[in-house]
């Protein structure tokens, strides 16, 4: 990301900066790609390595099923039962061995707080409104936000009170980024990029804490959640500046690329992660060839599987697939708009469809928790005398 500063640094870094007791504080420095990528410089007022008890909480096994035989499967989320915080009420649907992904509805504050050691978080806010707590400070959340947790990031998110929640949740094994082709050589947004440096929201306040006690740190690596325990509350940061930092990103402030005939999906294309992508479907102006038609045409993701899950609004290909549901069509089978809905779309001038779309270039494999919420129908969905996915 671009460079952004809050609270207090010195005028260069790695030099002496002092407390008002004479002391220093303690310099941070937090990058991505050893030494060679992007980092920021964050500045404690205790070491931010005084642990004084560490364990392991939990080991992750992620319950997949056996494979069966390929089909375009449907599945509906929405019915995932809320409970637990942000991070313990996940539900993982599917994943393989770059990303994983899950939904959770949770109904608890956070007690602690969370890093993700393996790669970048992506956690789109479906519904619920609060505030991400970090130590690079606070930042509020919204419904449409995707928020983006790089590696490193110490985190919590605090949901306003009474409010419901739902997120849809992206582990990636590795760091998520804007895609290559809209960026300049220096990592500006080029002006065909359909979001720019403005559209995002670093994090607004910093909130420094000078407390001594017991404070949980959990940190999910290696299959496992271990639990550190520090004798300082770890948001001790007096101020840090540099590119890496977490964000949030409103799928409204996406601009669609629309054409005079129908657009592939890469216009979409939000994020790049190892081994897949992000896209945002946004509410936009169909296609304004005269003979266009604005339905997608039938094709085949001979090098991916297509994730596709449904915020708000009527897909205009899809029929009985409710909010909050998911979509998932492997590779090895052409897929397309249901029957009825190519013909229909024609003469339509604009819609109002939202949802998120995350494409992988190694096979999912689907978790038992997603097999409740499966609906069988949608596999013979094309048919014209099957009645469509209920």
């Amino acid at each position: 990301m671009y460079y952004y500063t809050l609270g207090r640094i010195p005028p260069k870094r790695h030099t002496q900066f002092r407390q008002d007791d004479g002391s220093l504080f303690h310099e941070e420095v937090m990058g991505i790609h050893g030494f060679a990528g992007i980092q920021s410089i964050l500045y404690h007022r205790r070491p931010p390595t005084r642990v004084r008890q560490i364990e392991l909480v939990e080991r992750i096994e992620i319950p997949y099923e056996e494979q069966g035989p390929l089909r375009h499967r449907a599945f509906r989320a929405a019915a995932v039962p809320p409970g637990g915080d942000p991070v313990s009420g996940r539900v993982p649907l599917m994943g393989n061995h770059q990303v994983l992904i899950s939904v959770v509805r949770p109904t608890e504050a956070m007690g602690y707080h969370y890093r993700f050691a393996h790669g970048d978080e992506v956690i789109f806010v479906h519904d619920g409104s609060g505030v991400l707590e970090s130590q690079f400070g606070l930042l509020r959340y919204r419904p449409g936000d995707y928020l983006v947790l790089p590696t490193g990031v110490l985190w919590r998110l605090l949901p306003d009170d009474g409010v419901e929640q739902r997120m849809l949740v992206i582990e990636a094994m590795g760091h998520v980024t804007p895609p290559e082709r809209y960026l300049n050589r220096y990592g500006q947004f080029l002006e065909h990029s359909p979001y720019c440096e403005r559209d995002l929201r670093p994090p607004e306040e910093l909130r420094t804490y000078d407390e001594e006690g017991d404070f949980e740190v959990r940190v999910k690596a290696r299959g496992g959640i271990s639990r550190l325990r520090y004798d300082h509350h770890p948001l001790d940061v007096v101020g840090w500046d540099g590119h890496l930092w977490p964000y949030a990103f409103n799928v409204a402030d996406f601009e669609p690329i629309t054409g005079r005939v129908h657009q592939p999906p890469p216009v979409h294309q939000t994020f790049a992660g190892p081994g897949f992508v992000v896209c945002s479907f946004v509410p936009r102006l169909f296609d304004y060839h005269p003979q266009a038609i604005p339905a997608p045409y039938n094709h085949s993701n001979v090098d991916s599987d297509e994730v596709l899950y449904y915020v708000e609004g009527d897909f205009m290909s899809r029929k009985g697939v409710e909010r909050g549901s998911f979509t998932v069509h492997p590779n090895g089978i052409p897929h397309g708009p249901h029957p009825g809905t190519y013909e229909a779309s024609i003469g339509k001038d604009r819609t109002d469809e939202l949802a998120v779309m995350i494409d992988t270039f190694h096979p999912l494999r689907i978790t038992t928790h997603a097999l409740a919420l499966e609906d069988p129908a949608y596999a013979y969905s094309w048919l014209e005398s099957a009645p469509a996915a209920t």
